[in-house]
């Protein structure tokens, strides 16, 4: 073994412990977390607009702070982004990590001197407790790639802003520099499809141990690997340990990303966002990620079903039940206060506290009222690819069609873009209909009751969802596609390119 993995296994002892320490007491942490957040908001300007010095509780910020996303929080955001201080925490942030808006165009997300430990932290620490559990630290000794958006940032009201995953890309530690790939010049190339060339360039002669990206686009990466040498990547990268993700429900990609590599490789789930890094994979094999309790960020929790009520039960983490959908509310050392970042989350542990991500609060289709989810889609594409294993999938994502004819019922349309198709479409399809009505008992009604008709599988071509994602601008980087939509928007958008 190198220097870097002998050193990492003492350290991932140590950072394991720590750990241990605050989750004896999860319910504890977090109210003390709460009152550190309550004693330093009072000394801003959304602290004296909403009382937040008399605060001392969950129930008094639930109180004085309502649920908002970042439309509703903008005038605050506005101000910070036009250099001034002490709005949302004291001082002026670090950095503005600007995202990709829904109907404002971009947003940009504080980042302060106390939330950027918890992005660095957050990542460092979901790799040494994999050494911690595993033993395995090899992959520290080679070069390590992290698929991300540009490290270049500019200036907004005095203050460095970018990509989040630009912004993290300043602070990897010296010790890992020298082992990090793609290079800057190859990282600040803006065009993903000439970037994604230069990244192939530089990594094919070298001792990749280590990659880490959003699936989609790491899956691009390795279909560019395979069309230059004709070898599966595993072959190609013979010391490829340790895959590392994030972003998206890994589930739809992995058959076809670890078909790409051509053997198992060992991989560790990340849930970062520009809110926060929230949480990770901390047992090998448990696909609960252990959610983050010390670093910066209380949190709350709204049953998704109740989430667009006027006044919807905001729970602490002593209230939550497993296995239930909550969408995931933040205040935080960003200065986040009652802030809804669009996830929904279940638990699938307590003490300690793990979740998966189970969808976005907005990305529903409840078009006919049957109120269907990220996760369930997924769940059932998994199902029926298990039960017709000929079949890869690239991406996909789900619509209504709404019939204008009486006559004629409405359907949900699955356009899916396949690696590999099914041998017979039909049956997939009904496989995929029945999976489903088993998962969601809302669709399961309005098909018996042939309110809406069975599904509508439309294949695209191949390409279709990169095609569409440049035609939006959107092609690499942290960019996702959305797994559902309540009008026809995405589903006509990639129709077109197809």
């Amino acid at each position: 073994m190198g220097l870097k993995s002998t050193l990492s296994r003492p350290l991932a002892a140590y950072v394991a412990r720590q750990y241990a320490q605050w989750q004896q007491d999860p319910i504890g942490t977090q109210q003390q977390v709460l009152r550190e957040l309550l004693a330093q908001g009072a000394r801003t300007a959304f602290g004296h607009d909403h009382d937040l010095a008399t605060a001392r509780t969950a129930q008094d910020l639930a109180a004085r702070v309502p649920v908002r996303d970042y439309e509703a929080l903008k005038p605050y955001f506005e101000r910070v982004k036009a250099g001034e201080a002490d709005v949302l925490w004291p001082g002026k942030p670090l950095y503005l990590a600007k995202t990709s808006g829904t109907t404002s165009g971009a947003k940009y997300i504080p980042l302060t001197k106390d939330s950027i430990p918890n992005h660095i932290n957050g990542a460092r620490d979901a790799l040494l407790h994999y050494v911690h559990r595993t033993g395995k630290s090899r992959f520290l000794d080679g070069k390590l790639m992290f698929l991300s958006g540009s490290p270049e940032l500019e200036t907004v009201g005095g203050i460095h802003t970018g990509r989040l995953s630009g912004i993290v890309n300043h602070h990897v530690p010296a010790y890992l520099r020298r082992n990090q790939l793609p290079s800057y010049a190859t990282n600040v190339i803006e065009d993903w499809e000439t970037k994604l060339d230069r990244i192939v360039d530089e990594t094919l002669s070298e001792r990749m141990t280590l990659i880490s990206g959003i699936p989609p686009w790491v899956q691009m990466y390795f279909d560019r690997i395979v069309q230059r040498t004709g070898r599966p990547v595993g072959e190609v990268f013979p010391d490829f340990d340790l895959f590392v993700y994030g972003g998206v429900n890994f589930e739809p990609y992995r058959k076809k990303l670890f078909d790409t590599i051509g053997r198992p490789v060992d991989s560790v789930e990340l849930f970062p966002a520009s809110e926060g890094f929230l949480a990770f994979q901390d047992e090998p094999g448990n696909p609960g990620l252990l959610l983050l309790l010390d670093a910066g960020i209380f949190y709350e929790f709204i049953p998704a079903e109740r989430f667009f009520e006027p006044n919807p039960p905001r729970l602490t983490l002593a209230e939550v039940e497993l296995d239930r959908q909550y969408a995931l509310v933040l205040s935080s050392n960003a200065g986040l206060w009652g802030y809804s970042i669009g996830d929904t989350v279940r638990f699938v542990s307590k003490y300690p506290f793990r979740v998966v991500v189970s969808g976005r609060i907005k990305h529903f289709l409840s078009a006919f009222g049957e109120h269907v989810i990220g996760e369930e889609v997924e769940q059932t594409l998994r199902e029926a690819m298990r039960q017709h294993p000929e079949t890869e999938v690239v991406e996909f994502t789900v619509a209504p069609r709404v019939s204008d004819d009486p006559a004629v019922p409405s359907r949900h349309e699955w356009l899916v873009e396949f690696a590999h198709p099914p041998h017979n479409p039909a049956a997939f399809a009904a496989t995929l209909d029945t999976g489903l009505r088993q998962r969601n008992t809302y669709y399961d009604d309005l098909l018996a009751g042939h309110i809406l008709a069975p599904l509508l599988l439309t294949p695209l071509p191949a390409g279709a969802f990169q095609r569409y994602m440049k035609s939006q601008g959107k092609l690499g980087g942290q960019n996702k596609v959305p797994r559902l939509s309540n009008d026809r928007t995405l589903a006509e958008g990639l129709l077109g390119v197809g």
